[in-house]
């Protein structure tokens, strides 16, 4: 596909979900189905092998097979994709950037270096190796709140300063901190700024371009006519979004205050959401949501994001 820009890459794009038997074994058929039904959300992209893809647990084979799969299946759709090719070690991530890159995808999603955090100098020398190895193909860094090195917006303007292949980043907004927006608009020239799918609206409103959106997991045509919704209707989606973050207060913080990964998170919504054959079992060692929970989340949910649920 066309490489994407930090003018083209915008909107709400939707995460694709690891589909895991209960002993943690990928159904790459399920996995299929998925993306198909992700590509007939009409979502704005879709990305793999982010957090709620596992990245972390995948052997080589397996994630240049999932990586395959995307790539074939929106290919022939014709919907922008992009490949997480983050790994916790360094060399394992530059090893599957050159598994991919004739994948074309429109970007390519990285972490910084993950188990000592890097200095200024190790992000550039990092971030230039990718963009020399990419080929061509853009990079968005994936900076959440729990890397080792949380870049603040000045960061971003250090990184681009001397990669300038780097044309996106996905953060957190410190809970829609109006000064953040400020910091963040101040720095973000050549970057395309994406929040948290739950704040997708205040994001559009202050000047971010889009979501890596956990909302799409709950259900992706939802989120996506959410994200159309922006464009003409803003006070509406805000009202939305206010009915969105009390559903994830209510229904699903405390299983994060309970312990559980955010990811397992993730997985839990598309369960609760019902639209695509994921399973509910994260893969060793992390503990996944008890499904039994399911039923009365999604009724809880229905009654609060109806248009969701």
């Amino acid at each position: 596909m066309e490489s994407l820009t930090s003018e083209s890459l915008r909107g709400n794009w939707a995460t694709l979900l690891l589909t895991t038997d209960k002993d943690g074994t990928i159904d790459f058929s399920r996995l299929a189905d998925e993306i198909d039904v992700l590509i007939g959300s009409g979502a704005d992209g879709i990305y793999s092998n982010g957090t709620a893809c596992e990245f972390y647990s995948q052997s080589m084979d397996e994630f240049i097979r999932t990586s395959e799969i995307l790539a074939s299946r929106c290919g022939r759709a014709g919907t922008p994709f992009q490949i997480g090719v983050s790994h916790p070690c360094a060399q394992e991530s530059l090893a599957r950037l050159r598994a991919v890159r004739d994948l074309k995808p429109g970007a390519v999603q990285v972490i910084l270096p993950d188990w000592f955090p890097v200095n200024d100098e190790a992000a550039v020398t990092f971030m230039k190796t990718m963009a020399e190895e990419a080929g061509g193909i853009p990079l968005v860094l994936y900076n959440p709140p729990h890397a080792k090195r949380v870049l603040e917006p000045k960061g971003w303007q250090m990184l681009k300063a001397q990669v300038p292949e780097l044309i996106g980043v996905k953060v957190f907004d410190r809970n829609c901190s109006a000064e953040w927006y400020a910091e963040m608009r101040a720095n973000s020239e050549g970057i395309s700024v994406f929040v948290p799918g739950h704040h997708l609206a205040t994001g559009i409103r202050n000047g971010a371009k889009g979501a890596y959106s956990n909302v799409a997991c709950i259900n992706p045509s939802a989120a996506q006519k959410w994200s159309d919704t922006m464009s003409y209707d803003m006070e509406s989606a805000l009202e939305l979004e206010g009915r969105i973050q009390r559903f994830m207060k209510e229904c699903i913080d405390p299983f994060i205050a309970a312990g559980y990964p955010n990811h397992a998170c993730d997985r839990f919504m598309a369960l609760v959401g019902g639209w695509a054959d994921v399973g509910g079992k994260m893969r060793w060692p992390y503990s996944s949501i008890p499904e039994d929970n399911v039923a009365r989340v999604r009724a809880r949910g229905h009654d609060i994001i109806p248009e969701f649920i």
